[in-house]
Parts: C-alpha cells; structure tokens; sequence
C-alpha cells in the first residue's frame, strides 16, 4: 500500500535531518483526475491520470533550496535530500528565510467543518460522459448554433499533507467536479463563440449540463454581428462574469511580495480610501465547500478571516513568513506553493460588498456605455496601475441593450477605476470571488 502523503512529509524530514539540514519542511500531494471530452455526442478524448507528488525545502543558516520527485521511495528520499542540502550550501544567504516559529502555527483546526471532500463516491467514466453529452446537446439544439467546440466534464481528488521540523504536521482531502461547454454560432468570418462552465466541490451542488449549453449557447448568440462604437470616454459596466478580474488586480498590487519588491500602484497606500466608502473586501479561508478554503497555509499557520478593504480603506497586505519579516510585519496566513515551487503570498476566498441595484438598473444608470462580458489580452503597468484591455459586450443606448461589440479596448488607471465603482447585487455566492457587476465612470473606449 503506498504511504500517505503525511507519512512521506515525515519521511522526507527525517531524511533532511540526517542530511545536515538545521530545518526543513516537506509537502506531498495524491490525486487522480479524470476528464471527458466529446464531440458530436462521440467520446473525442478521456484521460485519467493517479500519482503523488513529493516537494522538500531545507534550510542551511540562512541558505535554503528546494527539490521535488513523483518516486516515492525511500532511496529517492534520501537522494533528494542530500541534493537539497548541498544546493543550500552554494545558496546565497536570505536573511528573511526560515520556517515558523513553533508559536505561531495553526493548531486545534476543523476540517471536516470546511467540508472540502464530497464523500460520494467518484463517478464513472461513463456518468462523466453522459454530462458532457448533454451539455453538447443542449448548446447544439439552439437555433443559430452551427458548432460545439467543446464539451467537458471532469472530476478530481486529492489528499495534501506538509509537515516541518518546528513541529507541525497537518493534512486534508479535496474534491472537484466541473462540467463546460464552448458553443459558436454562424459560419466563416461572421462566427462567435462563448461558453459557461460550472465548477463545485460537491457533485450534488453542481448546476445541470443542459443549463449549462443552453447558456453557451444563448451567450454565442447574442455576440452576432457585432459592431465597434465611436471612440470616446464613456462609463464601463464590467459583467458579473468578468469583474472579479479588477479584484484580482486589487489583490496583485496588496501582494507582499510586490509590496516587498516595491513594485505595486499600492505601494503607498496603506491606510488610504482605494474603494468608495462603504464598500469592504473581506477575505474568509473558513467557507464551507470553496475550492480556496483551508485550515492552515502552507507555512503551518493559521488561516483567519480578515477585512483587506474596510470601507473603503486598504488595511494590509498578503503576507506570507519571508515578506512580513522584510516589511517588519506578521504573515497574514496566507503563504501558499506548489510541490516544485517556492512559498509566496495568495489569497483564499473573497467577498466585495454587494450593492442594491440590479445589473439592469445599472444600465440606466449609466445611459450610454459599454457593458463587457468578456476580454481578452492585458496590458497592466504594475507600478502605476494603467490598465489597458481588449473587450467585447454590449453597447448600451438610453440605458437599454443596442447591439453586440467586439473589437475594443478599454483603458483607464487601476487608481481611478476601484475608486469609483458602483456595485450590483447580482454577486454568485458559490463562487471564489464573490464579486458583482462594477460600474466604472469614465473609461477610454478604442472603437471606430
């Protein structure tokens, strides 16, 4: 029987010890994943793939190296260790790097409260199938729909474990099951396409495959025979869809890593209205059956709920143990990294304050404006917050839907744009980023 994943932490500190490491943390990751794809309701492509994955850190002094393997054996063990430590020795020297101290990890956690392993049992092939077929169907029976580029479903799971020389020690189990579909409609140079996609950690949360093509297909629809509006400044209501992405930028430039590097538009800013008051940020790694919930980070601390905007106001940064030490302040329990890579701070699960108009009332509102439910390239100047992106939607006249856009940029400054938004109420709350559609004043529009 193989070892657990805590099992081969152990195992790969107890090698770096005897290596010559002064300290060491180890991370090892099991999984299978299954994906369907098909293709004019055929079977195109099915791949499963089991394994484990193994990754150790050592630190020599202030010296540190990282090495990772998928064999798990014990000469294997004892090999990478001693590759790590004589790495660490030709390491130069980071005077911020270490593991945590023992007071400050996580200890006494619930994990069966957060609920991240659905305990139904893993479904066959052929169930996964079957879901892919009938979102295919469903997209392919829409009058105007001449093609399914894709139809998938897939499931995952997987157990994670870390353990370090401080003393810590702790695991848990995921799982994942996800259903899309990419639907075009028209033919030639005249074709557009979209899609929709649902992804839960419970099976029984899932939304059915026909909405989902159904959706796809009503997207791909509705982006025919789009047109470029004239160039100019005009209000941007950025879709439920997509405005998590402006969140994301928030979330880029409180990075500590960034803040560290001093490469942020925040860089300055702590403290500092960046939101329209009232409006708060809050960011909670204990919400049941979330993909970005977890007890403790990958540091062995903590996780907890805090408010990164407070009505308005930016209250902190990201932080993992290096970057905190760098900025004289404490990790905020929110180091993460990979079986090959380094630690780095990232956040978990997201809320932005909701408001109490409709998308539609928001239409009005604005007048006459781009409403952008998809965009594509970026260019984003990280240290001063300039934001420039290609976009496609709907342009709105008096307030009401007028035709489909492709072909635009937007472009406007990161600063300006968060601190003006004007929030919707349409928020999904199953999602990640729980975030609604944003209304921004005043954005450069590239068209005709």
């Amino acid at each position: 029987m193989p070892a657990s994943p805590l099992d081969l932490t152990q195992a790969l500190l107890g090698a770096a010890k005897a290596a010559g490491a002064d300290s060491a943390d180890a991370i090892a990751l099991s999984g299978t994943s299954i994906s369907i794809d098909v293709r004019d309701g055929k079977l195109e492509q099915a791949e499963r793939s089991e394994g484990q994955d193994i990754g150790l850190r050592v630190f020599v002094g202030q010296r540190s190296a990282i090495v990772s393997a998928s064999d798990t054996r014990p000469e294997t063990l004892q090999t990478m260790a001693e590759r790590a430590v004589a790495m660490a020795q030709e390491a130069p020297e980071d005077p911020y790097a270490g593991i945590a101290d023992p007071s400050q990890l996580a200890r006494d956690w619930d994990v069966d409260a957060l609920e991240l392993h659905d305990p139904s049992a893993e479904p066959a092939p052929g169930a996964l199938q079957d879901d892919a077929q009938r979102a295919e169907a469903a997209a392919a029976a829409q009058d105007g729909i001449t093609q399914v580029q894709s139809a998938s479903a897939g499931y995952g799971s997987s157990e994670v474990a870390i353990s370090a020389s401080n003393g810590f020690a702790g695991g848990y189990r995921r799982t994942s099951r996800s259903v899309s579909c990419v639907a075009i409609a028209g033919e030639g140079l005249t074709m557009e396409r979209d899609y929709d996609g649902d992804g839960r950690v419970f099976q029984s949360e899932l939304r059915s495959p026909e909405e989902i093509g159904l959706t796809a297909a009503t997207r791909a629809l509705a982006r025919m025979n789009p047109q470029k509006p004239k160039t100019g400044a005009y209000p941007v209501l950025f879709d439920e869809r997509i405005s998590s992405s402006l969140i994301g930028h928030l979330m880029g430039a409180a990075n500590g890593g960034a803040i560290a590097r001093g490469s942020s538009w925040l860089l300055d800013n702590l403290g500092d209205q960046v939101l329209p008051k009232g409006i708060d940020l809050v960011e909670n790694p204990h919400r049941p059956r979330k993909t970005a919930s977890r007890p403790f980070d990958a540091e062995g601390l903590a996780t907890r709920s805090r408010k990164i905007i407070d009505d308005g106001t930016l209250t902190g940064w990201t932080l993992d143990l290096a970057n905190a030490r760098k900025l004289g302040l404490n990790s905020t329990g929110n180091a993460a990294r990979s079986v090959s890579g380094g630690v780095a701070p990232a956040s978990w699960n997201l809320e932005l304050t909701q408001g109490s108009a409709t998308q539609a009332e928001l239409m009005a509102q604005m007048g006459t404006g781009l409403l952008v439910t998809s965009m594509i390239g970026s260019t984003i100047n990280p240290n001063t917050g300039d934001y420039s992106r290609g976009a496609a939607g709907v342009w709105i006249e008096n307030g009401e839907p007028a035709y489909p856009v492709s072909g635009v940029t937007i472009a406007g400054n990161l600063r300006d744009m968060l601190g003006s938004i004007i929030p919707a109420n349409d928020a999904r709350a199953w999602l990640t980023y729980v975030v609604p559609s944003l209304l921004v004043e005043g954005m450069t529009l590239a068209g005709e």
